[in-house]
């Protein structure tokens, strides 16, 4: 394996955008695969303030969705939404070489399955993200906090794939920590994406202070969180009591912050439900628990997609 790889991202929004600065830094070379902002980045690349600095950098090359691949990458980085109607499999396919290591950045429970399926010679590197980031305008990128990765194969182990690529992220400037059980890891995340995310929607894009400061609002939030764990335990994910004060207490930590199912709901983009919230609930139904906050959580959500013509 070359010390300096090939990085395709494919989906450069915030998260790609960030993760491929952070790559660019370690001394990769890095392309882009864009749809809404291919002009901008074409004229003047990607522009990221950041804690850590100026993480702007100029792409090595910039590709349209559709175009036809110079050469296909050794690392494959997605960084779309996990929604209904995009075909994640026909996305990555005119990229994907032989030797390709396909690497997701991306929210959601249960989403491996679909590539690893489509793509099973090629090693499958599942991330989750714990960052503060927005996109700000065509090519802008504001990263307010954080940026570690959780990071293994799927569904399970470690390779020399993994521990290069977080080699590579750690030159670049962030934490990174690889897992054996990176399912469990998203499990772990699902405590908190799986509750805040969904009441920021139906509350109008609420911040996660107002979430938790709200009369009964940090009550909700625990039992959400206690259902998801529920259902991660007859999963084969247990997890510890002590994690719901955890992640209530980082919360409180973290300045107002109105997450990315927040935005997207907040200027008119689909929002990831299903791979945040109803996946959760479906394997709840599967394995007979009840999750009556979640699962009114998610009616609501259609509720409201319907209401405003969003489904």
């Amino acid at each position: 394996m070359s010390d300096n790889p090939s990085i395709l991202i494919v989906g450069a929004g915030a998260i790609g955008s960030f993760y491929g600065a952070i790559l660019k830094q370690a001394g990769c070379s890095v392309s882009v695969v864009l749809r809404s902002d291919y002009d901008a980045v074409k004229a003047h690349g990607i522009r990221i303030k950041s804690p850590l600095g100026d993480l702007s950098f100029e792409p090595d090359r910039v590709y349209r969705d559709g175009d036809v691949p110079e050469a296909v990458p050794d690392f494959l980085i997605l960084c779309v939404k996990v929604l209904p109607g995009v075909n994640r499999v026909a996305m990555v396919a005119p990229w994907m070489g032989e030797k390709t290591r396909l690497v997701l950045i991306e929210n959601g429970l249960d989403i491996e399955k679909e590539l690893a399926d489509a793509y099973p010679h090629n090693p499958l590197i599942s991330c989750l993200a714990f960052i503060a980031v927005s996109r700000k305008d065509s090519g802008v990128v504001e990263h307010k906090a954080y940026g570690r990765l959780v990071m293994g194969l799927y569904p399970q182990g470690i390779d020399d794939h993994c521990r290069q690529l977080a080699r590579l992220f750690k030159n670049g400037g962030i934490n990174i920590d690889l897992t054996e059980h990176v399912v469990g890891e998203r499990w772990r995340k699902c405590l908190w994406n799986t509750p805040f995310n969904p009441l920021s929607v139906i509350a109008n894009g609420a911040d996660t202070q107002t979430i938790l400061e709200t009369e009964g609002g940090e009550e909700l939030v625990r039992a959400m969180i206690r259902e998801v764990m529920e259902v991660a335990a007859a999963d084969g994910y247990p997890m510890d009591e002590s994690l719901i004060d955890k992640n209530i207490e980082g919360t409180r930590r973290m300045p107002a912050y109105k997450n990315s199912m927040a935005l997207d709901y907040l200027n008119g983009r689909p929002i990831e439900r299903e791979a945040v919230l109803g996946n959760v609930v479906a394997i709840a139904r599967r394995h007979g628990i009840p999750v009556p906050h979640l699962n009114t959580m998610l009616v609501t959500l259609k509720m409201r997609a319907a209401l405003e013509g969003r489904d």
